[in-house]
């Protein structure tokens, strides 16, 4: 790999250990104690945002293949089924 530097050796050893210290938590770690010591510095701001934006997708955007109802269409249409017509 070329932008991996040679003294780190082989890009699948690399890859090996990154993915070992990803699922053995070693990196949340790190990332909690460095967060920790941001915040006793107080170099982060703890603001909080809420949106309340609703964003849908249209139903082919959504992944429902090319002849599949979308979803929740077989409830809604047993939903139905059962109220006299007006």
């Amino acid at each position: 790999m070329a932008g991996l530097p040679q003294e780190y050796g082989p890009w699948g050893r690399v890859y090996d250990l990154f993915r070992r210290w990803q699922c053995n938590g070693t990196w949340q770690r790190i990332f909690t104690a460095l967060e920790a010591q941001a915040d006793a510095k107080d170099l982060i701001t703890w603001d909080i945002n809420g949106d309340s934006t609703i964003v849908r997708a249209h139903q082919h955007a959504a992944g429902t293949r090319k002849g599949e109802p979308p979803e929740g269409a077989a409830r809604r249409r047993r939903h139905r089924a059962g109220r006299p017509r007006p």
